[in-house]
């Protein structure tokens, strides 16, 4: 079967057809090194989830300090939380 160019004689592009389609070949066959990089997943790899997401109502003046001492201010929480807990000898 002779491929016909996807482009006319006046370079516009014509439809594709199922034949197109058909003779295509895989992404994974006509570029296995991108195919092998794409599967292995995309971005910053996982971590292991060691935080729960939770709702807590606070008041606003204390979120209003959290907030004024810079960026980070639910780590910050998160902190002072855990040196509640560990000074805790109940």
């Amino acid at each position: 079967m002779t491929k016909k160019p996807l482009t006319g004689k006046d370079g516009e592009v014509r439809e594709l057809t199922k034949a197109d389609f058909a003779e295509a070949r895989p992404f994974k066959e006509v570029f296995p090194e991108l195919h092998a990089s794409w599967k292995k997943g995309r971005g910053r790899p996982k971590k292991p989830r060691t935080k729960a997401s939770v709702t807590v109502r606070l008041d606003a003046d204390v979120v209003a300090w959290l907030k004024a001492r810079g960026p980070g201010y639910q780590t910050r929480l998160n902190s002072l939380l855990r040196d509640a807990m560990r000074g805790d000898k109940a």
